[in-house]
Order: C-alpha cells, then sequence, then structure tokens
C-alpha cells in the first residue's frame, strides 16, 4: 500500500480485521479498508480474516479468534485494532475488555476522516453532527467517569442522574443546536439555488465513488484549483463554478461534491443531506468512475444506490469513465463515446483521462449536445440504443 499518511503525524501500527460473511469481492473490501487506515493516518502493518456465518453476538467475531488478534497484536505491536464491518457498541467494548487495545470499526473510521477534511462551516457541521450522533450511543466505552453521581454528609449532592445520563443529555442538546444551525445553512444555499434558477443556469453536479477523480476532472472543465489527490475523500465540500461552453448564452453551472463509499454510514449521509442537495437539485448527474479500477461496476451499483437513497435516482446522468491513461492498452475502448445500459436506462457514456485531458474536450461537446437538444421521450431514447447496437465499436468493453 502507499503511505498516505502526514509525515508529522505519530506512527500508529493497526491492525486490519476482516470478517467474510460470503459476500463477493471481500478482498477487495479489505483492500478498501487498508487505503482508508492510511488516509486517516494509521499505518497498517498486518490483517486478519476469518469466515463466519454470521456475527458473534459478544464479540463479533469469537473468543478463539479474538485470542488469535490478541496474540498477533502483542507480537507486532500493534497499537489499535480495526473492523472492516460495523461493530456494535457491546461488541466495540468487549472487544476492547478482551484485547486491552482501542478497537474502532469502518464507521468510525469514516467519521475521523471527515472530521480531518471538513473545512467549511456546513462541512464541520455536519461532521460534528454524525460524530456526535455515533457516539452518543457509545457513552459507556468512551467515557471514563461514569459512576452513579453520589450525596449525602460531607459529599456534593447530585441531580438524581448518572453521569452518563448527563453526557447524553449534553450530547442531545448539542445535536438540536447543530441541527438548528444546519436548517439555516440549507435556507442560504435554497436562496442561492433560487438566484441561479432566476439567471436560467443549468445545473450539474459531478457524482461518483471516493477517489474516482471528480476533483482532477472538476479542475480540468472550470479551470480551477480545487484540491485533488490520490486519496479517499480528497473532496468533503461542495464547490460550485460557472462553467463557459461556447455560445450556449446561458449560465451552467458546475458543482463538486463528496465521493460515495461502500457502507457510508447512514448518519453521515443524513447529516450531509445539505451538501448532497447540490446533486438532488441538479438538472444532471456526471457520474465519474474509476475505470482502473477492477471493481468499477461494483462501485457504480453502490453510487447509485446513494443516489436513490438521497433522492437523486431519477435525475438524467452521463456516464465518466475515467483514468483511462491508467488502463491496460488492450482492455482499452474502440470508441470514444458509446451507450451503457445504467439500471436498465440507456446512458451516454464517455471515456477519457482527466488527468491528462485526453477526451476533455469530447465531453465539454457532449454537454453543448446535452443541453441544446430538446428533452428525449424514453420512446427516443430506445430508438436511440437500439441505433447503436449494430456499431462495431458499441459495447465492446469487457468488464474487468
Amino acid at each position: 500500500m502507499n503511505n498516505l499518511q502526514q509525515p508529522d503525524r505519530p506512527v500508529t501500527p493497526t491492525l486490519l480485521v476482516g470478517v467474510d460473511f460470503g459476500l463477493p469481492f471481500f478482498d477487495a473490501e479489505l483492500e478498501e479498508l487498508g487505503l482508508l487506515a492510511q488516509t486517516a493516518g494509521l499505518t497498517p502493518v498486518a490483517r486478519m480474516t476469518c469466515k463466519r456465518k454470521a456475527p458473534d453476538a459478544a464479540l463479533f467475531i469469537g473468543s478463539g479468534k479474538a485470542d488469535e488478534i490478541k496474540q498477533l497484536a502483542i507480537q507486532l505491536g500493534v497499537q489499535e485494532v480495526l473492523f472492516d464491518q460495523s461493530l456494535s457498541p457491546a461488541q466495540q467494548r468487549n472487544l476492547e475488555r478482551h484485547l486491552e487495545l482501542p478497537v474502532n470499526d469502518r464507521t468510525l473510521l469514516i467519521l475521523q476522516i471527515f472530521a480531518q477534511r471538513a473545512r467549511s462551516h456546513e462541512g464541520k457541521l455536519q461532521v460534528e453532527l454524525a460524530r456526535l450522533q455515533y457516539l452518543s450511543t457509545r457513552l459507556v466505552r468512551r467515557w471514563s467517569h461514569l459512576e452513579r453521581q453520589s450525596g449525602g454528609i460531607g459529599m456534593r449532592g447530585g441531580p438524581g442522574e448518572s453521569q452518563i445520563e448527563l453526557d447524553r443529555r449534553m450530547i442531545a442538546d448539542s445535536i438540536k443546536r447543530i441541527k438548528e444551525r444546519l436548517v439555516k445553512v440549507k435556507r442560504q444555499r435554497q436562496t442561492q439555488r433560487r438566484q441561479r434558477e432566476r439567471r436560467d443556469a443549468f445545473n450539474i453536479s459531478l457524482v461518483g465513488y471516493t477517489n474516482a477523480g471528480k476533483s482532477t476532472l472538476f479542475n480540468a472543465l472550470v479551470k480551477a484549483r480545487v484540491y485533488a489527490a490520490d486519496q479517499l475523500f480528497a473532496t468533503l465540500d461542495t464547490t460550485t463554478r460557472q462553467l463557459y461552453l461556447g455560445e450556449l448564452g446561458r449560465v451552467i453551472s458546475l458543482s463538486d461534491t463528496v465521493g460515495f463509499i461502500r457502507d457510508l454510514p447512514h448518519g453521515l449521509v443524513n447529516a450531509f443531506q445539505a451538501t448532497l442537495q447540490e446533486a438532488v437539485d441538479a438538472d444532471l448527474l456526471l457520474h465519474v468512475v474509476d475505470f482502473s479500477s477492477p471493481n468499477h461496476l461494483e462501485q457504480i451499483a453502490e453510487v447509485q444506490r446513494v443516489l436513490a437513497e438521497i433522492g437523486a435516482g431519477d435525475i438524467p446522468q452521463m456516464l465518466v469513465f475515467n483514468k483511462l491513461d491508467q488502463v491496460d492498452p488492450t482492455l482499452r475502448p474502440h470508441a470514444v463515446q458509446d451507450v451503457y445500459e445504467l439500471a436498465g436506462v440507456p446512458t451516454p457514456r464517455i471515456f477519457l483521462s482527466a488527468q491528462t485531458g485526453d477526451g476533455v474536450a469530447v465531453l465539454r461537446q457532449m454537454l453543448v449536445d446535452k443541453i441544446q437538444a430538446p428533452q428525449e421521450t424514453p420512446e427516443d431514447s430506445s430508438d436511440f440504443h437500439a441505433s447503436h447496437e449494430a456499431d462495431p465499436d458499441f459495447g465492446t468493453i469487457e468488464p474487468k
């Protein structure tokens, strides 16, 4: 793995644990966990896997495998154990007691990355909301001052609440305040959208799996300098710029949004509703795909699932198969553009490299044609799809 942590961060040797419940792509999922760990500043030193039909209620992995993990952690000097699946508060607490080490799961890891990367006021509010919602269920594990408050002669009387009840109430109050502030932020965004609508703006949002190259494509299209890196979740805050497309005679707004990922915590989806609203309100979604990834088909499916969850599943899409420069020449397409069956809907697709610029000009022209063209009926789309089926260059890409 490439080491993505900052050089001034202390090294935290971490053991990755994955449980195979018989689902496909298990190895790829554990590889992704390693990238997430590095993005958060951890240093994966080993992996341990096991197969189970169902999680153990107490330790998730069972006592035997927990003993193996403890011995390996001692041998390697591991300081933290990281599970690929989400753990219940009880499982997390029991594992920490058994292993005598901090134990975290994929959900908290993603929350930590979001907390490190959020820059805007809105993004920080959203991350803090998701973090508090997560920790509110784990107060027993996270706080050490949870004894029942005592009263009596010579002692300060308490309000009759345990410290955990006080903490829970304070967190609930904080969640309420943050939600109220996010409502104001959402109203501000709605005002900005109404202003764009009055200018007859056409809104395009870049969506896709994390690290698919959305920010690099955004920079190539609008000549911006949005931070882009070969990292998971390099972009967390939505950025919107005007996109110039020839002589269209109208304003085009292009938004770069946060990337999606498998098992994105529901708390984050809910907390980021204000940011993801840019995708919901778009006239067109540019769905950016990392064509060089061997799991790009599964990543497409995951993005489609999240889009449906946030209410953006019916918005027209254009597929951008990115990172063509990183694909083996024997697997590259014969045609630069074609039509792809996306959830049964014929969808325009283009192959390009945002990094080298190859194909970006073709994409710009496709956007011009899309915006200028009258709205197609489903029958029109079916006819267009049928006319391309006879093209020898159509549908020649085999799944990798």
